[in-house]
């Protein structure tokens, strides 16, 4: 029995300790297998792993705002293809002008181009309102008026040479314009052509009213004349720049502040005697003789209406509107013109201040600006001239032409975030030069344009969604194996030169 006991406490004992090796053996290899899977750098806390870890979040944080910045920055590609304008054949320009030195009465815009296009004296879509020198307003807008017919000039010669009408000067001038209620002036230069064609039934004509119209007895009206050769501050103060000019003068009507002028107005009737004497009389109809020495209130309108009209207030001219113009090589030119009067080339002066000048339609501001938040760059060049003058001190001398040499190149902007290209601006953008040079003919204030046969294709490029989070986690992802890599070579680096303190070799 003792035996038999003995030997099952030893098989027990053996049972027990063959456990325990079995445990042992497995929870060491559970420990093997545990380290080989995890690094020991992960699973040890340390102050340079925390360190590694915050860096690694902030460069996270970086690298995800800059992709986000790319994200959402307009990406556009800028291509040179051959211009398919949608807006015609035709090109619009508009502009405003402003000349210190060109009266609104002779101030013409014309265009040409090398197709052989002549339009001469614009007004449809052209406004002028009279400026001084310092181009202020002086009044309201100047209508030049349609010219109904060629004007007529008599064939009769004066065989009696004498002089009907009175020859004015600047110490006298005032007060015959004071004393009658109607004073009608032939501002001409002896070395005009139709100032010669105009002396003859002016003179007839002057005799005429005189002896019908007494200026002594009747006293309403009086025919005069001034020699502009001889009298140049006379007829610069009332802005005198073609010859012959006819002006009408009231007694007393719409007086000024400057220099007591008065208004007046310009006749542009036909000059045949006949015509002259007829709108003299329509002048004098209204007037009672015995109110002769009170203002005129009410201005006749008959058949004079359509042959007198405003003088210009001052001597300067301010021009806006717009013109179209086909798209190739031309001209627009600004200048003094008149199939009925001659000017003095040497006193005329050009010279101009750019307020706004462009090509094509007008884009609003707040497009404008819309896309210049996508594009900082665009519309740098679509207003170049704006805000500059071109002034002649006549240094250069006189018959001085002003020059401007513009090339011109449309830009379109579209856009595709839609399923479809959608335009979002269309404009024409332009070089400037410009010039002074002396010419033989009358001086202009010329715009030559030239259109480039290809435009400037601006596209902008949307991006993808996907491929921003693609890129987000290609940010995380990489950003965290750099960063275990680094910490494992931190890690060991220290564990090695520890073991190197303690004289341990491996």
């Amino acid at each position: 029995m003792v035996s038999t006991n003995k030997l099952k406490s030893v098989d027990f004992y053996r049972f027990d300790r063959s456990i325990f090796l079995q445990i042992l053996l497995k929870t060491s290899h559970y420990n093997m297998i545990l380290e080989a899977k995890i690094p020991r750098d992960l699973t040890e806390a340390s102050l340079s792993g925390a360190g590694l870890s915050i860096v690694a979040a902030l460069v996270m944080m970086f690298l995800f705002g800059m992709e986000l910045n790319n994200y959402l920055t307009v990406n556009t590609s800028t291509t040179v293809i051959v211009d398919n304008s949608s807006d015609g054949e035709f090109l619009r320009i508009d502009f405003n002008i402003s000349f210190p030195s060109l009266s609104c009465e002779f101030a013409s815009v014309d265009v040409s181009d090398v197709l052989g296009t002549n339009r001469l004296n614009i007004t449809k879509t052209i406004r002028k309102f009279s400026i001084d020198h310092d181009l202020k307003p002086t009044g309201s807008e100047f209508h030049s008026g349609p010219v109904l017919h060629q004007i007529k000039h008599g064939d009769e010669v004066d065989e009696e040479g004498g002089e009907g009408s009175v020859s004015l000067k600047a110490h006298n001038f005032d007060q015959y314009s004071h004393q009658y209620p109607i004073l009608v002036v032939n501002f001409f230069a002896p070395w005009c052509y139709w100032s010669n064609r105009l002396k003859p039934s002016w003179e007839k004509a002057a005799k005429i009213i005189r002896e019908r119209y007494d200026p002594e007895m009747d006293g309403r009206i009086l025919l005069a004349k001034v020699d502009c050769t001889e009298e140049g501050d006379l007829c610069r103060r009332n802005h005198i720049q073609g010859y012959p000019s006819i002006r009408i003068f009231r007694k007393g009507s719409n007086l000024r502040e400057d220099h007591g002028r008065h208004d007046h107005e310009s006749y542009y009737g036909d000059r045949d005697t006949e015509s002259l004497v007829k709108t003299m009389e329509a002048l004098v109809a209204p007037i009672a003789m015995e109110s002769q020495r009170q203002a005129l209130e009410h201005k006749p309108e008959n058949a004079t209406q359509h042959v007198k009209r405003p003088a210009p207030s001052a001597g300067g001219c301010r021009i806006e509107g717009y013109v179209r113009v086909k798209k190739v090589p031309g001209n627009l030119m600004i200048s003094a013109l008149s199939g009925a009067h001659s000017f003095d080339s040497k006193q005329m002066n050009l010279s101009h201040v750019i307020s706004h000048f462009s090509f094509g339609m007008k884009v609003l501001p707040r497009v404008m600006s819309d896309v210049k938040r996508l594009l900082p760059y665009i519309g740098r060049s679509h207003d170049k001239l704006n805000g500059r003058s071109f002034i002649n001190h006549r240094d250069v001398g006189a018959n001085v032409t002003i020059e401007h040499y513009l090339q011109v190149v449309k830009t379109e902007v579209v856009t595709r975030r839609s399923s479809s290209e959608r335009k979002l601006i269309e404009e024409y953008e332009y070089t400037a030069h410009s010039s002074l040079s002396q010419t033989v003919y009358m001086p202009t204030a010329k715009f030559h344009f030239e259109l480039s046969p290809m435009q400037v294709l601006i596209t902008e490029n949307p991006k993808s969604f996907s491929h921003f989070i693609t890129n987000v986690c290609a940010i995380i992802g990489g950003v965290f194996t750099v960063a275990g890599i680094l910490d494992s070579i931190l890690h060991n680096t220290v564990r090695m030169m520890k073991k190197v303190e303690l004289g341990k070799n491996f």
